[in-house]
């Protein structure tokens, strides 16, 4: 079959006695002869450069009555690979259109329609047009595809994540995340690789171009904050350094792992109180390489006393620091400095309650060991004496208005006993 299209010096007489060939194939359903069939037809349009009989020959190829799945599988795949080697942004449109209509409602090519609608999209936001891209990235859902290798179905998702972010369809970004699971990123893969079943669904391997796992996991948290940042969720901003932090890559190299780290320091410090907030400052103070960065080793230390912070003294020792971390990198964000103050106050807020009681503003006793203020006046003998005087006049008064009560129950049912 290959011989006699070959010699065929009219491309037109080559491919009608193909499709010959294919007709016949198909009809006595040989699988291998109609694969080969189509393919070779496309095959001829690709060395004569004739694009647009190579779309026409693939819609029509695709229509035909009774075209087997195999058929149409293989010649999705060859025409994929000519994709790259169209002669120009036009055509390469044009052939990437024709392949995802002809993919498209059809299972057994899931994996390749979404490479596809990715090549496409890729090709929109060159061109500018960021909403059109993302509109196209969302009518997938690789989630479902059970073929699809894990890593090039997380990558699929993170790119539907940036280019809702791009976009700033924070919303929606949302939502296409939480389809990733974050356990899979601490999967031991060696372990996952095993010999399938008889029955089993064949998971395809992953192109060359996907990233590792590892890798996937930084990029799934740089795009969370950038989400968080929209938010001013300090807490979880410094959540997702600590996991970029804790990848192999990143903590195995210094100049990677030391401005990681400075901005796990200064989010913890941006981060309002609470008990998650505390355990990641504890657990970060114990973090040997932190003594590399020892001026940030004292801020998180003066978090975690109970000594007050002076905020204008703070800021003269860690002003340049925090311009040079907005210079340098991911800025912590407009409101980062007004935010530190405000953190920095909290903290110091013994003093300001301590000079508003000083001046008789407010009237409080500070118990620091017990970390109670109360906020009671203190009361006089007399003061005392009647209190308790009011408080046993009401309780002799409930006493009474009880036993009224319950004489007039008992009243109640002796009557009733007579009738």
């Amino acid at each position: 079959m290959k011989l006699l299209a070959e010699n065929a010096g009219n491309l037109d007489a080559a491919i009608e006695q193909l499709l010959n060939a294919e007709k016949h194939a198909r009809l006595a359903g040989d699988v291998a002869a109609t694969r080969n069939a189509v393919t070779e037809i496309l095959r001829l349009c690709f060395e004569a450069r004739a694009w647009k009989t190579l779309n026409d020959q693939i819609v029509l190829l695709s229509k035909r009555r009774g075209q087997l799945k195999q058929a149409v599988t293989a010649m999705v795949q060859q025409a994929m690979k000519y994709i790259d080697e169209t002669p120009d942004l036009e055509t390469r449109i044009e052939l990437i259109k024709t392949l995802n209509s002809v993919s498209a409602g059809k299972i057994y090519v899931e994996i390749e329609r979404a490479r596809l609608i990715k090549k496409l999209a890729k090709i929109k936001e060159e061109q500018g047009l960021i909403a059109e891209a993302a509109d196209l990235m969302q009518e997938i859902a690789v989630e479902t595809f059970g073929a699809m290798a894990k890593t090039e179905k997380i990558a699929f998702i993170l790119e539907q994540v940036r280019l809702c972010l791009d976009c700033q369809d924070y919303v929606r970004a949302q939502i296409l995340s939480r389809k990733i699971s974050t356990r899979v990123f601490d999967a031991d893969v060696s372990k996952e690789k095993k010999k399938p079943k008889e029955g089993d669904n064949v998971v395809e391997e992953a192109p060359a171009d996907i990233p590792s796992l590892p890798e996937l996991k930084r990029s799934y948290y740089e795009l969370m904050i950038r989400y968080y940042s929209h938010k001013n969720n300090y807490l979880e901003i410094c959540r997702c350094y600590k996991e970029i932090y804790e990848v192999p890559s990143v903590k195995e190299n210094p100049a990677e792992w030391i401005p990681i780290l400075r901005k796990i320091c200064w989010y913890l410090v941006l981060s309002p109180h609470d008990p998650m907030q505390s355990s990641l400052l504890n657990s970060t103070l114990e973090d040997k390489n932190l003594s590399e960065i020892s001026n940030f080793k004292l801020l998180l230390k003066q978090l975690v006393t109970m000594e007050v912070i002076q905020w204008t003294a703070l800021w003269d020792a860690y002003k340049d620091e925090f311009k040079n971390e907005n210079n340098f990198g991911k800025k912590l964000g407009e409101k980062a400095a007004e935010d530190l103050k405000e953190r920095v106050i909290e903290h110091e807020a013994e003093k300001h309650l301590s000079d508003m009681v000083v001046s008789k503003t407010l009237v409080a006793k500070i118990d620091r060991p017990m970390g109670i203020v109360c906020f009671q006046s203190a009361k006089d003998s007399n003061d005392i004496l009647n209190s308790w005087a009011a408080n046993l006049e009401r309780l002799l008064d409930l006493v009474e208005k009880s036993c009224h009560q319950i004489h007039k129950e008992t009243m109640v049912h002796k009557a009733a006993l007579k009738v």
